[in-house]
């Protein structure tokens, strides 16, 4: 094949940029992969370079750096392969990959791009000594994020910092922005917080039981999404649900597993599966993105466990999205008439990574009066990725600021989508840009035609 322009979107990567990248910052020593689940040769073959990916890649999308598209990233996997160490140039480009597998619906050659980045990277977590800032920034949010508990002491301090002026004080000044962007966007992400009461352990389906469902609580929708909780069990429990959510889960192992922490992200899931798999449940209910695309990896992920590899490839064949199980099971509930215009934002990990487009787009359409409209560029990432967002502060923003552009142009009276992360990212966004959106998570949409609040109602509570 010849070589094309990259520009172009079509034939291999420029020579110029790949001799670049052999050159960047190559040190002496051992290869860059070793025999612990390296990234797989046949993976790397499958790519034919043909440049479908580019232009679905953030990365790309804002740079236009060949080393910084999904084939320019599998071919230094192929260095690391042949045996080239692991260069600190290389590993930049592993980092800067949010992870939205965007690349993998566009391969029309099915390459597994999603299995070759995740070992990847837990390959750069065991093997490549980072800087002492990027150590303690990474430390930090794996000290907090994946642990719901700590995450919930965050309430009262944040409720305060928002109802006593000082987060919008702080704002005006531009301060934080220049002095500590990663504190910035910590303090943009931060959602508005509404008191509501864990649900309990167990609540029984209203009418003829259909099903018994263990649900997930997560960490940061737990902690910081409540409501999005409370409306998955009520939604969940009306079609004809008995939903069992036992004290103590913790987190699923997502952003570990996606941060290649994949000895962390076992522990979580073993402790996971440890809850739930004697609860009788049929089946385990997630409603956030990224957590229900790891779950439903718990067999790969602990597929060498001989205490578990059969536990969890049982556990994974009962792992759904919300919006997957209720088209299964199929509505008993009556929807009531939601007269208003939603905009629906495919999160990465549900579209991309598990494959669930139609479900969401099917329950929406089944609410009379409610109109959905399409979101131009739908494949690119918003920029949140799990915490991305929080190691890349000013790429994220630029991707943030691009969503809710598309997201406005809709002119839509309210954003939809299924992950928390998404949730947190484009309001940020949208209040940076002065825009104005009410945003929701699908259960709630649900939610509030099921108990008929109206579309008024809906839009107030957001």
């Amino acid at each position: 094949m010849a070589d094309i322009d990259a520009t172009h979107g079509t034939g291999t990567p420029p020579p110029d940029a790949l001799r670049a990248a052999e050159q960047a910052g190559r040190p002496s020593g051992e290869p860059a992969f070793d025999g612990d689940h390296p990234p797989r040769a046949e993976l790397v073959s499958d790519c034919v370079h043909c440049g479908f990916c580019l232009t679905t890649c953030p990365t790309y999308v804002l740079w236009g750096e060949e080393m910084d598209s999904p084939r320019g990233r599998i071919h230094l996997i192929g260095q690391g392969l042949d045996g080239e160490p692991l260069s600190d140039s290389m590993v930049t480009h592993f980092d800067r990959c949010l992870g939205c597998m965007a690349c993998v619906t566009a391969c029309p050659s099915g390459v597994q791009y999603d299995r070759l980045i995740e070992d990847t990277r837990a390959q750069v977590e065991r093997r490549h000594e980072r800087g002492a800032k990027d150590r303690a920034l990474r430390a930090a949010i794996f000290a907090l994020f994946p642990y719901p508990r700590r995450l919930r002491l965050l309430r009262g301090p944040l409720w305060a910092y928002q109802r006593s002026g000082l987060q919008k004080l702080i704002g005006r000044t531009g301060l934080l922005e220049r002095l500590a962007p990663t504190l910035a966007t910590l303090d943009s992400l931060a959602p508005k917080l509404r008191g509501v009461p864990r649900p309990p352990r167990r609540v029984p389906a209203r009418g003829t039981r259909r099903a018994v469902v263990g649900m997930l609580t997560g960490c940061v929708q737990s902690a910081f999404f409540p409501d999005v909780n409370a409306a998955t069990v009520r939604v969940l429990a009306a079609e004809g649900c008995e939903v069992l959510i036992p004290p103590g889960q913790g987190c699923c192992g997502a952003l570990s597993v996606h941060n290649g922490r994949r000895a962390e992200a076992q522990r979580f899931a073993r402790k996971l599966i440890d809850t739930f798999e004697s609860t009788g449940m049929d089946y385990f209910v997630v409603n956030a993105a990224g957590c229900g695309s790891s779950l439903k990896e718990y067999d790969e992920l602990l597929v060498d466990d001989p205490a578990y590899a059969a536990r969890a490839a049982d556990f994974t064949a009962r792992v759904r999205d919300l919006a997957e199980l209720l088209v299964e099971l199929g509505p008993v509930a009556k929807r009531h008439p939601l007269p208003v215009t939603v905009a629906y934002h495919d999160a990465c990990h549900l579209g991309h990574a598990q494959g669930v487009r139609a479900q969401p787009r099917a329950l929406l359409a089944g609410i009379p009066e409610l109109v959905v409209r399409p979101i131009a560029e739908p494949e690119i990432c918003c920029g949140s990725a799990g915490v991305w967002n929080v190691l890349n502060p000013v790429p994220a923003a630029e991707l943030g600021d691009r969503k809710a552009q598309k997201v406005l142009d809709t002119g839509a009276e309210l954003l939809v989508t299924a992950n928390p992360g998404c949730l947190m990212q484009v309001a940020a966004a949208v209040r940076r840009r002065g825009g104005t959106i009410a945003l929701a998570h699908t259960a709630q949409v649900l939610d509030a035609s099921i108990r008929d609040l109206g579309g008024v109602g809906l839009l107030r509570e957001r």
